[in-house]
């Protein structure tokens, strides 16, 4: 086991050991993946004051997000296809999240259902939705993931239409993966994943399967899930789903000033400012790029979360600085997950909190909750 320092330790091990579909599905973005790419690089561009001779003791990551506790300003992200990065992916996800003490969101897109989550947690995760133009299955996600006793829904509103993924139409991606003999290749390749694949009865979108009209097998899944996101999704339809949930709802997928005033309206508890990982418009702002100016139009009005090319806790902590009440991690979450399973998701959440609190201190800072945009340098302030 080669020493871990870092997320990009963690990503190198799950490139080695997770089937190609699968790992680049998680490390790709649409397109010429420039706003991916974005996502990461331009946290460099904002540059950090430090401080000496404060007193460094008894500091604190502990926040709260959307009123709940956590023990640092992170949340896990939701993602799909999660249980192919590994063996019941969603299911180790969720246990390290808990005993970490932050969020953990399960994607509508999941391996594991909502059940199998819940089965095997004690306390409530978050629920993202993806809006179906199958209202009753909406409706009834929606009501499953009440019954499982899920805190906040995450809605996502971004994906009415996919952009394209060029690596994943190459790799001929799916859920069990298509047995081509690239693919079968390549899986020979990856022992480990193999022997935990074998080992769980969890191989398709189990909260499709068996609850979508139609849907009782992988081969009527694919053609209904290309069918059902739905491009008329817009802000009336938030009203039938808030009455549905009748619980906290965060927005996903805000990314301009005006839709976040839109979030606002419609009486969201929380925002996420997020370009899905750089995977719909290629082109778009970066996540950490477009904050500011979401902070100052409805900063003070509503919770503003930010998703997007976290890798460090300097990450986190430049996006706390600038407003975010939390950050989510989606990526560097699969790669601590594809590397070692759930001890790598712990790994990863306990790299980013060390190098949080490092930061915090080497600020001249002690409690996570005092960060301000007076912690920042830019040469040319765009915030």
């Amino acid at each position: 086991m080669p020493i871990i320092t870092c997320i990009e330790d963690l990503r190198v091990l799950a490139q080695r050991r997770v089937p190609r579909m699968f790992y680049d599905y998680a490390d790709s973005g649409s397109y010429t993946e420039g706003t991916y790419r974005a996502n990461e690089t331009d946290f460099s561009k904002i540059k950090l004051r430090q401080r000496v001779a404060v007193d460094m003791d008894n500091r604190t990551t502990k926040t709260k997000m959307i009123g709940e506790d956590v023990a640092m300003p992170v949340a896990i992200a939701p993602t799909g296809l999660t249980g192919m990065q590994h063996a019941d992916g969603e299911i180790l996800g969720a246990k390290a999240a808990e005993k970490f003490g932050v969020p953990f969101t399960l994607s509508t897109m999941s391996i594991c259902s909502i059940e199998d989550v819940a089965e095997h947690t004690s306390k409530p995760f978050w629920f993202q939705l993806y809006v179906m133009r199958d209202r009753e299955f909406s409706e009834n996600i929606i009501d499953r993931a009440k019954a499982a006793g899920c805190s906040a829904l995450v809605l996502t509103v971004d994906l009415q239409l996919l952009g394209q993924r060029h690596k994943d139409l190459k790799n001929g991606l799916s859920a069990p993966p298509k047995l081509t003999i690239p693919n079968m290749i390549n899986m020979a390749t990856k022992p480990r994943w193999g022997l935990g694949m074998l080992g769980t009865s969890r191989r398709t979108f189990r909260n499709i399967v068996g609850h979508a009209k139609g849907v009782d097998d992988i081969s009527s899944l694919n053609s209904w899930a290309n069918e059902q996101f739905d491009p008329q999704l817009n802000w009336k339809d938030l009203e039938w789903i808030k009455k549905r949930w009748g619980g906290k709802i965060i927005l996903k997928g805000i990314i301009d000033p005006e839709d976040a005033k839109m979030a606002l309206k419609v009486g969201a508890d929380a925002l996420i400012v997020s370009n899905h990982g750089g995977r719909q418009l290629d082109g778009a702002l970066s996540s950490i790029s477009a904050l500011p100016a979401i902070i100052d139009a409805v900063g003070d009005k509503i919770e503003v979360h930010m998703d997007g090319g976290i890798r460090t806790g300097q990450d986190v902590l430049k996006a706390k600085a600038l407003g975010a009440a939390g950050t989510y991690i989606g990526r560097a979450f699969l790669y601590g997950l594809g590397a070692m399973g759930e001890q790598g998701v712990t790994t990863a959440l306990d790299i980013i909190r060390k190098e949080l609190d490092t930061t915090m201190a080497l600020c001249g800072l002690r409690d996570v909750n005092d960060l301000s945009r007076d912690v920042l340098l830019m040469p040319d302030r765009w915030w």
